[in-house]
């Protein structure tokens, strides 16, 4: 379920946030120990919506969501779908990709094109993207995409790069 667990990674603690509320409410969650958690006694720490009975209804339901659906095993699935088709683009700007799930990288040439320059392709495409350290191409799709979904995806990307005057 966590990109740690892809590299046999022993963590003394994970911090979960952002998506943990459904996107509806500010839901943040610490996992650790019973070790390092007993160093947390009560008016050791506070926060905002600490202790809030429908911030933690939410999480539940989302990290119950998660489970029933499969949803982790479902961006091992799709993400090496979405993988495999990037990586079977031929172009001259793509110098490399990577990823794990359905979060992947497509590191670009910078003597031949920016990364911000795709994702302005892109988005004209109708394919929201974000790129990264000026060079890379970020894909970060929903758990839930379909592979005609990745499909449009990969084929405005490819569209996208095809623009760009070598």
């Amino acid at each position: 379920m966590f990109a740690f667990q892809h590299e046999n990674i022993q963590l003394d603690g994970l911090i979960l946030g952002k998506a943990l509320g459904g996107g509806m409410y500010p839901v943040s969650l610490f996992l650790s120990t019973r070790e390092v958690l007993s160093f947390m006694t009560p008016g050791s720490h506070g926060s905002t919506f600490g202790g809030n009975p429908l911030a933690s209804a939410m999480g539940h339901a989302t990290l119950s969501l998660l489970e029933e659906e499969k949803l982790a095993e479902r961006a091992v699935e799709m993400g090496s779908y979405m993988i495999e088709k990037l990586k079977a683009i031929q172009s001259p700007l793509i110098r490399d990709v990577r990823g794990v799930g359905l979060w992947a990288g497509v590191d670009l040439d910078p003597d031949l094109v920016s990364a911000r320059e795709v994702c302005e392709l892109l988005l004209a495409k109708g394919v929201l993207s974000k790129d990264t350290h000026h060079t890379v191409v970020r894909f970060a799709p929903p758990l839930t995409i379909s592979k005609e979904e990745i499909d449009f995806g990969i084929s405005s990307f490819k569209a996208s790069l095809e623009e760009i005057p070598i």
